[in-house]
């Protein structure tokens, strides 16, 4: 699975971010850190930041680029919760354990809003997330889970957009009803990334791009990590690495399983239109098993994702793939340019659980599920709170346990692409 390049993909994000790429050395010869972070994505650049800003020495080794992988290529959507919803959190954990971890994802949701003001970067941060209905009995789920939202966990500024009032919100008759959540948001997570990136740098901290971890070992009190032209000698190690853990750590990575998914990017459509398609400005999900996001950038573009491969590969044609969904939920846009198209993987977990904890001195935070631009911050809150002393949040997350997948590194794959070819089918019926 493990694929890594010196360049970010051709996506939306990276034209944006065209002035911001700058290259960061490889690791060469020997260091000595507090704390090595081995992936420079969102978890391990929130937790990266955390310790640098408490007086920590860290150091953060990326195989490719910055963001290079999932935290530079997604949804961009700032969604409060996790992918596998409440319900899997309080059966492990009960109600009060469970409301500290939702506490913590509100956390998130304002950190995120207030972090670049604190550290003079911009990532386009819009507020408001709506998600909608297809079907019309799932209606229902919306409702229940505004009250569930409320009266359990605290939750109470969602609000219920009946069908008759969704063109105020989205200008597409396929959704039934929504429910608008005016704590989310979306973002363009590249910038999010470059602009954590920046902070880490002048909090003190050492960012080496093109530098893989090829293998690591305990030594003494502490890790040493092996590159291929250096080595690193930690107090500490943090695995942020996600869908590509990959053989640097086989028993963690058997508890994901990346799948692929895909979005596009039309040409920029004038400012009417734009506005006419989310009067708004908020980003859309449904609630398909399989579902369709949405959202407007700061240049008018629609972005639009929702297809996955659950065995990892990519349709050879994504634009291709990708219209159909597009026009199904937009048809006034049938035809439209869209100019960029690419993917990128995610790291499922078999319960859609994060996978969050620690083995001494060794921590790691992954399995996001697709649902990572919230959930990696409260992670890293919960790690380097961890390293700093204070192991409370962390323990919660600990408390969830996510196996390995059943069938092994070659079936694990296929027997998930059966299990959801029957939720697919059940979006459809």
């Amino acid at each position: 699975m493990f694929q890594q390049s010196t360049r970010h993909v051709d996506s939306y994000y990276a034209h944006s971010c065209a002035d911001r790429l700058v290259d960061r050395a490889a690791l060469e010869g020997e260091q000595d850190t507090d704390v090595l972070v081995i992936g420079a994505g969102f978890s391990g650049l929130h937790t990266a930041l955390r310790l640098a800003l408490a007086g920590k020495r860290v150091t953060v080794l990326e195989a490719s680029r910055v963001a290079w992988a999932a935290s530079g290529r997604n949804g961009g959507q700032a969604i409060l919760g996790w992918s596998c919803d409440m319900p899997p959190l309080e059966a492990a954990l009960g109600h009060e354990r469970a409301r500290r971890l939702w506490d913590g994802m509100r956390w998130a949701a304002r950190e995120l809003r207030a972090l670049p003001a604190r550290h003079d970067f911009e990532c386009d941060y819009r507020p408001g997330h709506l998600w909608t209905s297809v079907m019309p009995r799932r209606v229902n789920l919306l409702t229940e889970w505004q009250h569930e939202a409320s009266h359990k966990w605290g939750h109470d500024g969602l609000q219920f957009i009946p069908r008759a009032q969704l063109p105020q919100w989205v200008a597409s008759e396929r959704y039934q009803a929504g429910l608008f959540d005016p704590e989310g948001g979306h973002l363009n997570p590249l910038k999010l990334a470059l602009g954590l990136a920046a902070a880490i740098e002048r909090a003190g901290g050492r960012i080496h791009e093109q530098s893989q971890a090829l293998s690591y070992r305990e030594e003494g009190n502490g890790y040493v990590v092996n590159t291929g032209r250096g080595r690193v000698r930690a107090d500490v190690l943090v695995l942020a690495c996600n869908a590509y853990l990959d053989r640097l750590d086989p028993k963690l990575s058997s508890c994901v399983l990346p799948v692929g998914t895909y979005q596009v990017a039309t040409a920029p459509l004038t400012e009417q239109q734009a506005t006419a398609l989310l009067p708004g400005n908020v980003c859309v999900t449904d609630n398909q098993f399989v579902l369709d996001y949405f959202r407007r950038t700061p240049d008018n573009r629609l972005l639009f994702g929702g297809g996955c491969t659950y065995l990892g590969g990519m349709p050879r044609d994504i634009a291709a793939a990708t219209r159909p969904c597009l026009e199904r939920v937009f048809p006034q846009l049938k035809g439209v340019e869209l100019e960029f198209a690419w993917g990128g993987h995610i790291d499922l977990t078999l319960k859609r659980t994060p996978d969050i904890g620690r083995r001494g001195d060794l921590y790691w935070l992954q399995g996001y599920s697709g649902h990572g631009v919230l959930p990696t911050l409260a992670g890293a809150r919960a790690v380097s709170d961890a390293i700093l002393g204070q192991p409370d949040e962390l323990a919660l997350y600990q408390g969830l346990i996510n196996g390995s997948f059943p069938g092994g590194k070659y079936m694990a794959a296929p027997l998930e692409a059966m299990g959801k070819a029957w939720y697919r089918l059940r979006d459809s019926v």
